[in-house]
C-alpha cells in the first residue's frame, strides 16, 4: 500500500506567528499524516473479514475524511506561507476573477476575513469552481465538515485555536487573521487558481 509522506516547508520569519508555534503546528501536520497511513493500514486489515469488523471499518471511515483533511489543509496553508509575503499581482487570472465576481479585491477580503471570525473551530477556505467558473469562501468546520464537493481550494486559513493561541491568545484572533494575510505569499495562492 501507497503512504503519504509529510512534506517539508520552508516558512520563513513571520509577523505575528512565531517561529515557535510554526514548529508545533508542522509537528501537528505530521500527526495527521501519520494517522491518515494508519488508518488506511486499518481498513485493509478490516476488510479482509468485512462483516464482522463492520462497526469498525464504518467509524474509520468517518475518521480518515478528518485525518486526511487535516493533513491536505495543512499543506495549503504552510504552503501559501513559504519564501516570505508577496502581495496579490493585479494582473493575475484569479486578481481578475475576484474583482469580476465580488466588485473589488477589498470587498472580497472583507468577505473572506468575516468567514474566517467564525466562532469555533475550523478552516476559512476559497474555492474555484470549475463547473460555474465561479469563487466560493466556506467555513469547513473541524477538518473535513461542509467541504464543497468537486471544488479545488485556493486558499486555506486555519483558525483553530492551535495556529495562533500561543501568540495571540484567545482574544486575539482578529490580529491573526490580518497577520495572515500581511505574511501571505499570494503568488503560491494565484499559482493554485491556475492550475
Amino acid at each position: 500500500m501507497e503512504h503519504f509522506t509529510s512534506k517539508t516547508f520552508t516558512v520563513p520569519t513571520l509577523i505575528g506567528i512565531s517561529a515557535k508555534n510554526i514548529e508545533e503546528h508542522l509537528k501537528l501536520y505530521a500527526g495527521y499524516v501519520k494517522h491518515t497511513n494508519l488508518i488506511l493500514e486499518k481498513i485493509t486489515e478490516y476488510t479482509k473479514d468485512a462483516e464482522t469488523n463492520a462497526y469498525v471499518l464504518g467509524e474509520l471511515q468517518r475518521r480518515f475524511s478528518f485525518e486526511f483533511d487535516g493533513m491536505r489543509n495543512h499543506e495549503y496553508y504552510f504552503a501559501s506561507l513559504e519564501s516570505g509575503p508577496q502581495t496579490i499581482n493585479t494582473e493575475s487570472a484569479l486578481y481578475k476573477k475576484i474583482t469580476e465576481q465580488f466588485g473589488s479585491y477589498d470587498a472580497w477580503l472583507m468577505r473572506f476575513k468575516a468567514i474566517a471570525l467564525t466562532r469555533g473551530i475550523g478552516w476559512a477556505i476559497l474555492y474555484y469552481d470549475a463547473q460555474t467558473d465561479k469563487l466560493l469562501n466556506t467555513w469547513v468546520e473541524e477538518q473535513h465538515l461542509g467541504h464543497l464537493t468537486g471544488l479545488t481550494p485556493i486558499l486555506a486559513l486555519d483558525v483553530w485555536e492551535h495556529a495562533y493561541v500561543a501568540d495571540y491568545h484567545p482574544s486575539g484572533k482578529k490580529q491573526y487573521v490580518e497577520d495572515f494575510f500581511t505574511n501571505l505569499n499570494w503568488s503560491v495562492i494565484e499559482k493554485n487558481f491556475e492550475k
